[in-house]
């Protein structure tokens, strides 16, 4: 099993790129890009990239939860 770099959520990057979300969320990559385009969904548009504020993520997760 391959250890993740990152030890507790402080440690992350303040934004999170495709790749880094889906391994955090346990998703594939194509279904972070579908998560990304969904309304609701904190992101934000940087030129052509698409990027994840790491607190969003965090708060968007506990409203998430359980529903």
């Amino acid at each position: 099993m391959k250890q993740s770099m990152y030890k507790s959520y402080d440690e992350l990057p303040l934004f999170l790129n495709a790749e880094t979300t889906a391994k955090l969320l346990g998703i594939s990559i194509s279904g972070m890009y579908e998560l990304m385009h969904e309304k609701g969904f904190p992101v934000l548009k940087i030129g052509t990239r698409l990027v994840v504020p790491r607190d969003k993520l965090l708060a968007w997760v506990e409203q998430n939860v359980g529903k």
